[in-house]
């Protein structure tokens, strides 16, 4: 059954590879970017491969709040029904490391993004739908600060924390939706693959991107992530494995979980306000 899939971050790397695996398998694919030009392109490059399904392509920059919301509402205008969800998109370095709402730019594409644009499309996904959220091999203990805006990291300290925080809330919610809502998953899709952000952050060519595509198809489609909501897949062990340890203590994990709900309420209000 053809399924519809929106991946967020879908113009190159390990995005567009997985678009293309699910173009190709006859799916409707819906691809975003922050770039027209690049996401005109990756729209080219799926529109000729043969026997696929459809495409559509959605513009938005995920460091922004009002963008974010648009890209919720664009989708569903035309969709009544969201089958999976991959938040795919992600920061590790930037020239400004400050968001356009007062964040650092890691906890604002890596876990405010993807957690407000699941909550704003969880009407759309029935207990079949499935979201998977890109985690990393990489993470680290949240600094709440740091999350808030409040504290200044270095690159790899906010990229790897901002993983952290997004696979705690992935598993929060999953837990929350376990049997009756979608599965919610925290994917790590292989360490070190040549996306450009490994080669941007590292300076290496990196692993083959369909390492990472592969498990992004599986986790979407296959009966083994069915009843995963909740849990952490770590793709460098090829199983589900424990995540930090910090996203199984309840306290630690609680407090960020609040912490990434109320960044969202508060950016929300004043994004009501605006209009």
């Amino acid at each position: 059954m053809q399924k519809t899939i929106l991946i967020t971050g879908s113009t190159d790397g390990i995005g567009l590879e997985t678009a293309k695996l699910l173009f190709a398998a006859g799916h409707n694919v819906l691809l975003h970017g922050r770039n027209p030009d690049k996401l005109a392109k990756a729209e080219e490059t799926l529109s000729v491969l043969t026997k696929g399904g459809s495409v559509e392509t959605y513009q938005a920059d995920l460091s922004r709040m009002a963008d974010i919301e648009a890209l919720a509402d664009a989708v569903t205008r035309q969709h009544a029904r969201l089958d999976v969800l991959i938040n795919n998109a992600g920061v590790y370095r930037a020239a400004d490391p400050v968001a356009a709402d007062g964040l650092d730019i890691r906890f604002a594409v890596n876990t405010i993004a993807p957690c407000l644009l699941t909550r704003r499309l969880l009407p759309l996904m029935q207990a079949s739908g499935r979201v998977i959220n890109l985690s990393s091999a990489a993470q680290a203990p949240v600094d709440p600060q740091a999350l808030a805006g409040k504290t200044a990291l270095s690159d790899g300290a906010a990229y790897a924390q901002s993983k952290l925080a997004l696979t705690m809330w992935s598993r929060s919610l999953g837990l929350q939706l376990k049997g009756q809502g979608p599965v919610v998953v925290s994917v790590n899709p292989g360490s070190m693959l040549g996306s450009k952000m490994v080669k941007e952050a590292f300076g290496v060519a990196g692993g083959d991107l369909a390492i990472g595509a592969d498990i992004l198809c599986r986790a979407a489609l296959d009966a083994e992530f069915a009843a995963a909501s909740g849990l952490y897949f770590d793709n460098d062990s090829g199983r589900f494995a424990a995540p930090h340890p910090d996203a199984l203590d309840p306290r630690k994990s609680g407090e960020i979980v609040d912490l990434v709900d109320l960044i969202i309420s508060k950016l929300t209000q004043e994004q009501e306000q605006v209009r």
